[in-house]
């Protein structure tokens, strides 16, 4: 562990009582595992209580590994709860790594319980692992209860999950890159059925804002709810032009971006992204006004294109870098190059997206235009997530 300023606390309080014999103990951990066991023989009466948490405040830089192991190789009775708490505020950055391991052996009876609670509400990266293993032998009879909560921001994401294994799309643990998928057609429960059944789970589902005739079917509220309920954040996408020049015209543009997304209830912080095609016109000043307007609203600037050194796109946005950093530093960049091709979630290719020097892109359209499901295939840097709409 890093050390910084920031409060840990880490206790664990275990309960052992045996055959008339009482022990406790309290043990102060940030790292080491809490280990129980019980091996006599007879009808053992065994009470275990593992309470542990960690508090970590400030601008630390924590990695937090907490273990706890109960092990039961004898004809007892059981009441075993076990519960993993983690509180994270502050700006600092924090990976922790939470893991329950119960192995019940003999005629064992009796309660098992499981917690983890994790509360990530600050502003820092953290990196979140869950690993609850119960291992029973053939004579054990108890009853399990495996809960895990883990929170951002105050939004609970896995509140009450029976029997969770820590997967799923929660920030905390998501890998580096992440997989999503982008398309044009109305989002139905069957186009999602679609989707899973020949490519994958994508993370991330980029959809449009307004209809546009004989291109793209706009995002609805029942829309934004069906992708929503599957844990996928929406990437906005406004494609309501086909002149990406003018200072003005981007500020025009952008208005009418902003106007959309407030309809449809997309909330502050979320990026919007300007989809400019390879034959659409573009120069510098278009892009600065985009940005300009965008930033100066409650949302992010993004923007979507063939980002090739060789394309019109990506002179246009250099020189307006030039002009102005906080382009370069804040736009957000959704690139189309290099085109792969259309892949399944399991056979993506490593993350190499082609984009302007120094720029800041974490999206990658590698593959177009799938014959089946009508979609386009991404992969994206996990750190896009802070800009999108959340499930």
């Amino acid at each position: 562990m890093k050390n910084g300023n920031y409060l840990l606390i880490a206790m664990a309080a275990l309960v052992i009582a045996c055959t008339g014999l009482t022990i406790l103990l309290f043990s102060k951990t940030n790292a080491s595992p809490v280990e129980n066991g019980a091996g006599s023989h007879g009808n053992v009466q065994v009470t275990i209580t593992n309470n542990i948490q960690n508090n970590i405040n400030g601008n630390a830089q924590v990695d937090v590994e907490t273990t706890v192991t109960n092990e039961i190789n004898s004809d007892a009775t059981n009441s075993i709860d076990n519960t993993i708490q983690n509180k994270v505020d502050g700006s600092g950055d924090a990976n922790l790594s939470n893991t329950i391991d119960n192995k019940l052996n003999g005629n064992t009876k009796g309660i098992l319980n499981n917690n983890l609670d994790n509360q990530l509400n600050g502003t820092g990266t953290y990196s979140l692992e869950n690993n609850m293993n119960n291992n029973f032998g053939q004579d054990v009879n108890v009853d399990v209860k495996n809960s895990t909560t883990n929170s951002s921001g105050g939004r609970d994401s896995d509140e009450g999950q029976e029997n969770d294994d820590g997967q799923g799309n929660d920030p905390g643990e998501l890998p580096e890159v992440v997989w999503g998928i982008d398309s044009a057609s109305e989002t139905t429960s069957e186009f999602i059925a679609c989707v899973r059944e020949n490519f994958g789970e994508p993370v991330i589902f980029g959809r449009y804002l307004g209809d546009k005739q004989g291109v793209s079917n706009g995002l609805t509220a029942e829309q934004v709810q069906l992708i929503q309920e599957q844990g996928s954040y929406i990437l906005p996408i406004y494609n309501q032009f086909e002149n990406a020049t003018g200072f003005d015209n981007g500020i025009s543009e952008a208005e009418e971006a902003i106007q959309l997304a407030q309809e449809i209830g997309i909330p502050e912080g979320v990026a919007i992204f300007a989809n400019i095609e390879p034959e659409y016109p573009v120069d510098s000043a278009f892009i600065s006004g985009w940005f300009e307007a965008i930033s100066a609203s409650p949302y992010k600037s993004g923007i979507y294109g063939i980002f090739d050194e060789e394309r019109a796109l990506t002179a246009a946005f250099n020189e307006a870098a030039e002009s102005n950093a906080a382009i370069l530093e804040e736009n957000v960049i959704w690139t189309a190059s290099p085109n792969i091709g259309i892949t399944t979630e399991t056979e993506a290719p490593e993350f190499n997206p082609d984009a302007p020097e120094g720029s800041l892109v974490l999206g990658w359209q590698y593959g177009i235009d799938a014959e089946t499901c009508n979609i386009d295939t991404n992969l994206f840097d996990r750190d896009i997530i802070e800009v999108l709409w959340a499930p």
